[in-house]
């Protein structure tokens, strides 16, 4: 594996990063938490419009109640998904693999709202029963979650959006014994930054730590 070759690590202050151009300064910050799971939530308007965006901040919050929180850019740059969400109260969150990169990225061009991005990227919406959203039927890990509470983010405007888990589509030969699911079977990325996508190799899996035990691997 590539690795640079450190020389000298620098400190950078607050002002030195206000003091790039916002293309740069956004490019770092966004890289800086790390990597992370990218998705596509599929929504739709009371009008019956399918809506289809990328995220790559969704958040586990719990497993009892299972809780998802995504956080949704300010009403004037993403008002879409936020929008159908809050007056449907359902929305599905879909894993994306490399065989739909392109197609999932372009979802973040900003299209009409009379326009799918379904349709405009060639993408197919999946219905089930009981559920108002439609899936990625292109996906291969997928949930669809019930809206629980929508927290507004003062500081930059922005709207942490927290959802209960109501029904997961996934093939069962990903799920272990003990529950543990490899999605690396699956193919699902994560991402670095806005642009940035990767594929995930698992180095290992420990046995719950405990403070009094000698720390075990199990896979």
């Amino acid at each position: 594996m590539f690795r640079v070759c450190f020389r000298e690590m620098k400190q950078i202050s607050s002002a030195e990063i206000s003091s790039w151009s916002r293309f740069y300064r956004g490019n770092l910050i966004n890289s800086l938490s790390g990597f992370k799971p990218v998705s596509l939530i599929g929504t739709i308007s009371e009008r019956g419009q399918t809506n289809l965006a990328i995220f790559s901040n969704i958040v586990h919050l719990g497993a009892d109640p299972a809780l998802v929180g995504y956080v949704n850019r300010p009403l004037e740059a993403a008002p879409h998904t936020i929008a159908n969400i809050q007056k449907t109260g359902v929305y599905t969150i879909n894993h994306i693999h490399d065989e739909i990169v392109p197609k999932a990225h372009q979802t973040s061009a900003k299209y009409p709202e009379q326009v799918s991005e379904f349709d405009a990227v060639g993408l197919t919406p999946q219905f089930v029963e009981g559920i108002k959203a439609p899936f990625v039927q292109e996906s291969r890990v997928k949930y669809a979650v019930a809206l629980r509470e929508i927290i507004p983010i003062s500081w930059n405007n922005t709207f942490f959006v927290i959802g209960e888990i109501q029904s997961v589509l996934l093939d069962t030969s990903l799920i272990t014994a003990d529950g543990f699911l490899e999605l690396e079977k699956a193919g699902s990325l994560c991402s670095l930054g806005l642009d940035g996508y990767y594929n995930p190799n698992r180095l290992a899996r420990y046995a719950y730590a405990k403070a009094d035990q000698p720390l075990t691997q199990i896979g």
